[in-house]
């Protein structure tokens, strides 16, 4: 087979809130080599430094700054700060270091990832790039749901079905598991791993590494079956 066609899917990767590429990065490696090995996982950080660290925050006691947010908002997510220009900021990353074939997020990082292939969709986001081919989603949520309002230009993020194949994890323990299972109504086809730990990237048991794998050889099938189209 030819080299380029049997390439791994790249994945653009977004950290969690008040947490770093290389922290999340850290965090991956709680699953199987076997799993990580079949993507090209390229981890950045978020455009703006954290607002008043993380004190008292697991990160801080793991990790040495810097530490880095995506975009800001108000305690109860209801208004939001720097959003346009984290969407450019992302959009500029993957013109300067892509193409890329899919997204994937933790936490805040999640809620972009999960926004992004609608905003694109409607055109207000990442014009100028690929299309995002698929989607992982981990301890993730939805713009405009029950308990995050949208920022203006995502409000139109989920407004039609999904289409792109997505993963998602949710954890027993997470306090972000309503907002996860409500943001699967979004997607055409989520495939779902359950797991019972917290907020966290969790460890992958058997069934779980199954799962991923299963969405990975399916993604590649994507990945590959559109560059050997472009190529005809």
């Amino acid at each position: 087979m030819d080299q380029q066609l049997a390439r791994k899917p790249r994945v653009l990767c977004f950290h969690g809130f008040r947490t770093s590429g290389k922290i999340f990065e850290k965090q991956t490696e709680v699953w199987p080599e076997f799993v990580r090995e079949k993507m090209d996982l390229v981890f950045i950080d978020a455009p703006f430094p954290a607002e008043g660290g993380s004190k008292g925050g697991v990160a801080e006691e793991l990790f040495d700054p810097p530490l880095y947010e995506w975009f800001q908002a108000n305690k109860d997510f209801s208004e939001y700060r720097n959003f346009d220009e984290c969407i450019a900021f992302v959009e500029d990353r993957m013109t300067r270091i892509g193409p890329f074939d899919g997204l994937m997020g933790f936490s805040q990082g999640a809620f972009l990832s999960a926004a992004l292939p609608g905003m694109q969709a409607e055109g207000v986001a990442l014009t100028n790039v690929p299309k995002i081919k698929f989607v992982i989603v981990i301890s993730g949520g939805k713009f405009g749901g029950s308990n995050f309002s949208s920022p203006k230009l995502a409000q139109n993020a989920f407004s039609s079905p999904i289409e792109c194949p997505s993963l998602h994890f949710l954890g027993e323990k997470d306090r972000a598991k309503p907002n996860g299972i409500e943001l699967l109504d979004s997607f055409v086809d989520p495939l779902v791993i359950r797991h019972p730990e917290g907020h966290v990237v969790p460890k992958l048991d058997e069934k779980g590494s199954e799962t991923m794998i299963k969405f990975i050889d399916k993604i590649n099938d994507i990945v590959c079956c559109r560059k050997e189209i472009s190529r005809l």
